[in-house]
């Protein structure tokens, strides 16, 4: 099984290397640098907000992880399926879901993608095909092979990207769900977004073997493990995997070497880290410096034209938290509404 520009192993955090031949136009490499940068900067005030008191109960960022949801999204097309778990600011972003609904819903307002009831870790908008936001570890597993048996049964030749988590990839539904896909050739793209740490535990303690992609051998699912830190090689992997399975070969497993800059959730202060080791990511593998530094070395765009992308998506995020802010609560008789069914 070929390895795309893997990084040296969770212990060897050393600088991964990037994509040596760009296969992409500069207005592809400025979306995609836009596209992360929206993520991040949302996410950032996103952080701000809870620590306010204007974003309650849990809350997961994605900072540090742009790279890789960006890429996938590149390599699949709209009517394609995504789901992932409870980090899912930044995939519901990169899908298209408007900043203003995002943001609604993480403040618990009317108009948010869920209704304000399903807060941080539930954003779901089936007309976009983006099927949640999950907050049990693991569940993405069967519930997005669920989605590739609705693409096969119904013929569509469309894909689901479904998304889990290093510590998640050692639940044992993950394995469950594995069979069911192999047996049934699904078109299923498992992607481990391996942050280097589940909760508080380094994977490196947490996995007897953490060579994720290749647990899928057993079932006869292939793998392969990608720089997450460098979106154009996701992007690659993500062609080579989306393209198994529209060829009716069934699943394919992505394992996404990546690095979350902050606790695993707001709550956790991460002290089971330095502080010397999150700025060495930051310096020699951050996937938005690192592609900013390709276009501007690659003479696809000027550094004030990187600027401008910023300024402009600031403004976004900011238009989206005064739209929340000013947007009312769910009113007390929509308590029930889409939460219970009367048998």
């Amino acid at each position: 099984m070929e390895t795309i520009t893997a990084p040296p192993e969770a212990k060897r955090r050393t600088k991964a290397p990037r994509t040596k031949k760009i296969k992409a136009s500069a207005e592809e490499l400025l979306a995609y640098y836009r596209r992360m940068l929206l993520i991040r900067r949302f996410e950032e005030k996103a952080g701000q907000l809870y620590g306010m008191g204007l974003v309650a109960g849990f809350c997961h960022l994605y900072i540090g992880e742009e790279a890789v949801v960006v890429g996938m999204q590149a390599a699949i097309t709209p009517e394609d399926t995504m789901i992932t778990a409870y980090r899912d600011h930044g995939h519901a972003l990169a899908c298209g879901l408007e900043p203003r609904g995002i943001m609604a819903e993480l403040m618990g307002r009317a108009s948010g993608y869920s209704r304000g009831k399903g807060g941080s870790m539930h954003i779901f908008s089936a007309k976009d095909n983006f099927y949640g936001g999950h907050g049990i570890v693991g569940a993405t597993a069967p519930l997005g092979t669920g989605l590739a048996f609705a693409h096969r049964y119904r013929g569509t030749g469309n894909v689901s990207l479904t998304y889990y988590g290093d510590g998640a990839a050692n639940q044992g539904q993950v394995y469950e769900a594995f069979n069911m896909a192999a047996l049934w050739k699904l078109p299923v793209v498992y992607i481990i977004e391996n942050n280097q740490y589940g909760m508080g535990t380094s994977v490196d303690r947490a996995a007897a073997n953490s060579d994720f992609y290749l647990r899928g051998e057993p079932f006869g699912i292939p793998g392969r493990r990608v720089d997450g830190m460098d979106v154009l090689a996701v992007k690659a992997a993500g062609e080579i995997a989306v393209a198994h399975c529209r060829a009716g070969k069934g699943p394919y497993i992505l394992q996404m070497e990546t690095y979350r800059y902050r606790g695993h959730s707001m709550s956790d202060p991460a002290r089971y880290r330095t502080r010397d080791e999150i700025n060495k990511v930051r310096a020699e593998r951050d996937a938005i410096d690192g592609l900013g530094k390709l276009i501007i070395e690659g003479g696809y765009a000027e550094e004030s034209q990187l600027r401008d992308i910023d300024r402009g998506v600031k403004k976004i995020v900011t238009e989206a938290v005064e739209y929340a802010t000013n947007d009312p609560e769910p009113d007390a008789s929509e308590l029930y509404t889409d939460v219970l069914v009367e048998a």
